[in-house]
């Protein structure tokens, strides 16, 4: 299964990589969460943990074992892939400037600060 698995893996990286180099970053507005990247990884996680399952109760536990350490792996990939998107998708808002009351500080030009 590892020699499956493995290539899947390396495939579904690059591919969710090389999706990222194609995304238009001139969108106007808040950007919105891109759910693919976590639901193909989320795909892969339940597939390996799947495996794991039939391993464990066709009597084989170091197969099963091995499968549940690579499903906790895929897990930590998900929930990573989820966080960056989340992150990308809510970007935390800009502190007050003390200058001007409650409007956020940008970059200072000095065009329009006079």
């Amino acid at each position: 299964m590892l020699l499956i698995e493995i290539p899947v893996a390396i495939l579904l990286g690059l591919t969710l990589s090389l999706r990222g180099w194609a995304r238009p970053e001139e969108q106007s507005g808040a950007p919105t969460m891109d759910w693919i990247p976590v639901l193909w990884l989320g795909g892969f996680t339940l597939g390996v943990l799947m495996v794991a399952v039939v391993f464990l109760l066709s009597a084989h536990p170091y197969a099963g074992a091995v499968q549940l350490l690579i499903a906790a792996m895929a897990l930590i990939f998900t929930m990573t892939a989820w966080d960056q998107e989340s992150e990308r998708a809510h970007p935390s808002p800009l502190p007050t400037c003390p200058t001007r009351a409650g409007t956020p500080c940008t970059s200072s030009d000095s065009a329009t600060d006079r």
